[in-house]
């Protein structure tokens, strides 16, 4: 493992991306290229790292939802070289003008986009995360820091190396890419401080390591936070899409945090809706409120926690309520600020829930499982901010950009 201390790998880095702010968007996109057929082409190196990392964290005795976030496969290597080829295909937004004026006394005023600098991530587990990251930030024109778990250390080594090829193969500086590899944790705080050097940092992971940011870090932060999702299945809601919804939303893929972890049923529709949901929702285990258990009594007791917790697992917190009034004030209460559905053919119903949920995405008559970058169109994603300054929601290349006023004159002072 690569020995060299986080300030060094950060003055690299902020080395890097003086360069890497004025590349062309066709050198970045070449590189981005490069980088997915790189990592096609040493799958079975990757294959080879992650499985010593998968065998490590078995022997820890890491749980099934750690475990598929780790472990990848020969598809999700493919998903993630197709990832950076969307992103190379998008658009570059450095440089864009994103408003322009010419004031009284004549001089043009614009305001354009530029790169943050260095901008830094820190996740557990997912290795696919690397290259997402590292992807985005490069054609956003930001040298990337990634310091991922001691779990999957190998496997990001290998795709690090991949990327680093890439982007000095296509002229970049390979600092453009760095990976703090000492997992210790005294280097992760020592990261979180890199005040001067890292621009902006943005934490992927669980409640302790954002408890962790809160406290330690020294440096801006964008919060990716957990995903207490729900979905509220309305009195005029077709029944059979909102169990297709549903179904998707909780066991698509339950470890994400785009999954659903609560279920908020009309009392209208509760008993034609719950034993259905509950016959379809087959090895998920459901928590109830006394209204739910009597419609479904082989449903456990749900306690008020339940509410509130970011499951990742096939588990599902279930409530009946009196109405929209109720679902909203439910969600407000414990909902995260990530996604939150509704399931209705009211049109009134679901432009009140559009307007009066706080997340950053609300979906209608649609599982929570597409708020994710590639999902909306942004490529791969940075992360999905749950917190308002400056990006909320999936955070795509605009979200990893910020701006500049440019000023033309011709001899103008100020009186």
């Amino acid at each position: 493992m690569d020995s060299t201390s986080v300030p060094e790998l950060g003055r690299r880095a902020k080395a890097a991306s003086r360069l890497l702010a004025t590349a062309s968007g066709a050198v970045k996109d070449t590189a981005l290229r490069l980088g997915a057929d790189l990592l096609e082409q040493h799958r079975a190196d990757i294959l080879a790292a992650n499985r010593t990392d998968v065998e490590g964290a078995v022997a820890d005795g890491a749980t099934a939802t750690e475990l598929d976030r780790l472990r990848l496969t020969e598809a999700r290597i493919a998903g993630m070289a197709d990832g950076l080829r969307q992103v190379a295909a998008l658009a570059d937004p450095v440089g864009e003008i994103t408003e322009g004026s010419v004031r009284p006394n004549g001089l043009r005023v614009e305001r354009v986009r530029v790169p943050l600098g260095v901008v830094g991530i820190i996740y557990e587990n997912r290795p696919n995360v690397t290259s997402d990251a590292a992807g985005l930030c490069l054609k956003a024109g930001n040298a990337t820091m990634l310091r991922g778990s001691s779990s999957a250390v190998r496997s990001n080594v290998a795709i690090v190396t991949c990327l680093r090829e890439a982007a000095e193969k296509a002229g970049l500086p390979e600092d453009a890419i760095v990976l703090v590899e000492d997992t210790r944790r005294e280097a992760a705080v020592e990261f979180m401080r890199l005040e001067g050097v890292m621009d902006c940092l943005i934490p992927r992971g669980g409640a302790s390591l954002i408890a962790t940011i809160l406290e330690q870090a020294t440096v801006p932060c964008v919060i990716d936070g957990d995903g207490n999702c729900h979905v509220y299945v309305d009195a005029a809601a077709d029944l059979d899409m909102a169990l297709s919804i549903v179904v998707n939303a909780k066991t698509q893929r339950p470890g994400v945090c785009n999954a659903a972890e609560s279920l908020l049923v009309h009392r209208a529709v509760a008993d034609a809706f719950l034993p259905r949901a509950a016959a379809a929702l087959d090895g998920v285990e459901l928590v109830g409120d006394e209204r739910a258990r009597a419609l479904v009594p082989a449903m456990g007791v749900a306690r008020d926690e339940d509410f509130a917790t970011e499951f990742l697992d096939l588990k599902l917190a279930v409530a009946v309520v009196d109405g929209l009034d109720e679902a909203i004030d439910h969600i407000a209460r414990y909902g995260s600020g990530h996604s939150e559905a509704i399931v209705t053919t009211d049109l009134r119903a679901a432009d009140r829930f559009c307007q009066e949920v706080d997340a950053g995405a609300v979906v209608v008559n649609a599982s929570t499982r597409f708020v994710d970058g590639a999902e909306l169109g942004l490529g791969a994603e940075i992360g999905i901010s749950t917190q308002k300054l400056h990006a909320r929601g999936p955070m795509g290349l605009r979200a990893l950009t910020c701006t500049k006023y440019v000023v033309h004159g011709d001899g103008q002072v100020r009186g």
